[in-house]
C-alpha cells in the first residue's frame, strides 16, 4: 500500500521543499511554509491513463487555421470593454484584482447583468457572500436580469456541476481563494488549491468556450495573493485601483493576450454602483481653482487614452535641517530628481523649503511626461506666481535641465485643445515631429526647464 508523504509549500511564491524552513529560500518571506500531505492515488499509479492516450491534437498549417469563433461579446459598458480590448473574448480566463472594498464585486455584478441580458445565461458563484446579499446589491443597482443565476458555493466539484447543468456564457468566481478541490488535503487559498483550481478553470474555458472571470485578493504590497503562476495561467489580468477616500476608480489592464496592455477605464463609485466616466479629463479638472500658485496641468497617457490631470505643489519654509519631500501620486524618487534639477539648473533655493506634490483625483502617474508639469508647479509655488490658466504641459526633464520629447504628442495636443486649453509648452525637439497642429492651440517650444518656467509663469 502506497504511503502518504508531506511537503512544505511557500504561500507567497510556491516554492516546494521536503522539510520545513522558517524563511523561504526563494522569496525570503518568513513563516510562509505550510505543510501539505500528499496522498498518492494507487489506481493512477498502477495505470496512468495519460501515458498511452491517443493524440487529441493535430498540427495544422498556418493558412489552414481560422479565427472563427473569437468574435467578442459586446457590452453596454464601453469603459470595461475598452480595457479588455474591445469586448469579452469567448473562452478567455480573466483575473480581476483589487483592494478589499474597492468595488470588484459591484463591477462584476454589473457586467454579469449586462451579459445575461445581451448574450444569455450567466452564472455568478460567490464563496464570500450569500445569494441574499448579492440580491440586495443588485436591488441597489436597480438591476433586472432573468438569465443571471446566483449560487453560494466553494467546492470546485459542485461549481463544475452547476456549469454542466446551466451551460452559461459567462462564469464569475468570487473569489478564487475561497474555492477548493475536495480531493486535495490543503486548505482553501493555499498555493496548491489556487493553482489547481485556476488550471482546471482554464481547461474548462478552452474546451467548452465559456468565459471565466476570477476575483483575486490583493496583498498589502498591492499584488494579487497567491503564486505568480496564477497570473501566468490566465489570459487577462485587470487591477481595480483607486483611493478609498476618492470616488474615482481606475480599471487597469496589466496583461492581455487579446488586446493592448496598460489600457485604463475610469469609473465613479456612486450609490447606484460603478458609473463609467466617459470624459475623465473633464471630471478631474472640474474643481480646479484658476490662477492659484502651484497648480499645473499635465497631459499624460493611460494606455492609448490621453488624460489631463491637475498637479498641485506647495513649498513652505522649514526650520529643520533636512527639509521634507512628500509625493502623492508620483514617484518619490522622481520628485527628488526634479527638485535637484530645479536647485542646480534653475537656481531655485529649495534647501530651506518643504516640498509637497499631489496629483488630484487619487491618480498614480508613472510616466516621465509629467516631469515638466511637476517642476513648473513647484517653481510656481516657490515664486508665488500663478501659471497661465489656459496652459498645459508635457515633457520629460533631463538631469542637465533639458526638455526631452515624449510619445504620442499629437494625441496629447488634441485632447488639450478639445478641453479648451489655448497654450501648451512642449520640448522644442518635439515640434518638428508634429504631423498636425490643433486649431486654436498655441504651441510653445522650450529647450530647457528654465525657459519653460519663465514662459509659464505670470508676471509678478
Amino acid at each position: 500500500m502506497a504511503k502518504s508523504r508531506s511537503r512544505y509549500v511557500c504561500q507567497t511564491c510556491g516554492r516546494v521543499t521536503a522539510a520545513y524552513m522558517g524563511r523561504c529560500p526563494q522569496c525570503g518571506e518568513f513563516d510562509t511554509m505550510i505543510e501539505e500531505v500528499m496522498v498518492p492515488d494507487t489506481a493512477a499509479t498502477a495505470k496512468n491513463p495519460r501515458a498511452h492516450s491517443p493524440l487529441s491534437s493535430k498540427p495544422q498549417r498556418l493558412g489552414e487555421v481560422t479565427a472563427d469563433g473569437f468574435d467578442r461579446l459586446q457590452l453596454a459598458l464601453p469603459e470595461f470593454a475598452r480595457v479588455l480590448g474591445g469586448g469579452i473574448v469567448p473562452g478567455s480566463l480573466v483575473l480581476v484584482g483589487g483592494d478589499p472594498g474597492i468595488g470588484k464585486s459591484t463591477l462584476l455584478l454589473e457586467v454579469a447583468g449586462l451579459v445575461a441580458n445581451q448574450h444569455g445565461t450567466t452564472l455568478y458563484v460567490s464563496g464570500e457572500e450569500s445569494s441574499r446579499q448579492i440580491k440586495m446589491r443588485a436591488d441597489r443597482l436597480q438591476m433586472q436580469a432573468d438569465d443571471l443565476y446566483l449560487v453560494t458555493e466553494t467546492r470546485f466539484g459542485a461549481i463544475m456541476q452547476h456549469v454542466a447543468d446551466l451551460k452559461p456564457q459567462l462564469l464569475i468566481v468570487d473569489s478564487i481563494q475561497t474555492t477548493y478541490l475536495e480531493e486535495m488535503t490543503s486548505a482553501a487559498g493555499s498555493v496548491s488549491q489556487v493553482r489547481e483550481c485556476a488550471s482546471r478553470l482554464q481547461e474548462l474555458a478552452k474546451s467548452v468556450g465559456v468565459t471565466v472571470f476570477l476575483v483575486g485578493h490583493v496583498t498589502k504590497e498591492g499584488s494579487i495573493a497567491g503564486p505568480r503562476v496564477l497570473e501566468h495561467i490566465v489570459d487577462t489580468v485587470l487591477y481595480l485601483e483607486g483611493d478609498p477616500f476618492h470616488r474615482y476608480r481606475l480599471l487597469r489592464s496589466v496583461k492581455n493576450r487579446f488586446g493592448p496592455t496598460s489600457e485604463v477605464g475610469v469609473f465613479e463609485m456612486a450609490e447606484r454602483g460603478m458609473v463609467e466616466v466617459s470624459n475623465p479629463s473633464e471630471a478631474f479638472l472640474a474643481e480646479r481653482q484658476i490662477n492659484a500658485p502651484g497648480s499645473a496641468i499635465a497631459v499624460t497617457m493611460e494606455g492609448t487614452r490621453p488624460l489631463l490631470v491637475e498637479i498641485q505643489a506647495l513649498a513652505s519654509s522649514t526650520t529643520f535641517a533636512n527639509p521634507r519631500r512628500t509625493a502623492n501620486g508620483i514617484d518619490y524618487n522622481r520628485l527628488l530628481l526634479l527638485t535637484a534639477v530645479l536647485t542646480r539648473r534653475v537656481r531655485l533655493h529649495l534647501h530651506d523649503k518643504d516640498i509637497f506634490v499631489n496629483v488630484i483625483g487619487g491618480l498614480q502617474i508613472d510616466e516621465p511626461a509629467a516631469d515638466l508639469a511637476v517642476a513648473v508647479a513647484v517653481a510656481s509655488s516657490v515664486k508665488d506666481r500663478p501659471i497661465h490658466a489656459d496652459m498645459a504641459f508635457m515633457g520629460e526633464v533631463g538631469l542637465s535641465g533639458e526638455l526631452r520629447a515624449v510619445s504620442q504628442l499629437d494625441a496629447r495636443l488634441k485632447e488639450a485643445a478639445k478641453l479648451g486649453f489655448k497654450q501648451c509648452i512642449i520640448p522644442q525637439s518635439a515640434q518638428r515631429r508634429l504631423t498636425e497642429k490643433p486649431k486654436g492651440l498655441t504651441i510653445i517650444g522650450s529647450r530647457t526647464l528654465a525657459e519653460a518656467i519663465e514662459a509659464a509663469l505670470l508676471p509678478a
